[in-house]
């Protein structure tokens, strides 16, 4: 299943290989002179990315490609990927989907390093969603008041899910 481009222009994908997405998840967006437009995964497909473009894209190039029959393989990496994470301690999962950045600038330090100790309000990384950067605290139900961070899960510029662990903690 192919979700290919609407006009000429740069798309920025959302989703990286290997990603499940699902119908009205939007995968990227195609920027035609300024105007950005949404790319959403259409009515009825579903599966696991298997490939998606690099800017500049061409009317009628391919965007991304999915693959329904790799989505039960795909969701048991991750569903096994969960557990392995989940067994060696509480983990900080994202809030909601968007963009990670460790960072609020490329010249600024990591706002977590691994022995980083985080209290209740700390800031623990950006989440670019739609252009907009939304500031990620320490907290929420289940965590300790304070933790160590033992591993970032993440890479700087990974596109994350809600509920998809960001840092495992001691």
């Amino acid at each position: 299943m192919k979700i290919t481009s609407p006009a000429v222009g740069s798309f920025r994908a959302r989703v990286t290989v290997g990603a499940l997405v699902r119908e009205g998840e939007i995968v990227g967006e195609l920027d035609v002179l300024g105007r950005r437009t949404p790319i959403v995964v259409p009515a009825g497909m579903r599966g696991a990315v298997v490939m998606v473009a690099t800017q500049p894209v061409d009317f009628g190039a391919v965007l991304v490609a999915i693959d329904p029959a790799a989505l039960g393989e795909a969701a048991a990496a991750s569903a096994a990927a969960s557990e392995a994470t989940a067994a060696t301690g509480p983990v900080f999962r994202s809030p909601m989907s968007g963009r990670f950045y460790r960072r609020s600038a490329p010249d600024k330090p990591a706002f977590v390093e691994v022995g980083t100790e985080l209290q209740l309000g700390a800031t623990v990384c950006l989440l670019e969603v739609m252009k907009t950067f939304n500031r990620v605290t320490y907290g929420g139900a289940g965590l300790p008041e304070r933790a160590r961070v033992e591993k970032i899960l993440v890479a700087d510029g990974d596109d994350v899910n809600a509920g998809d662990p960001l840092l495992a903690l001691s």
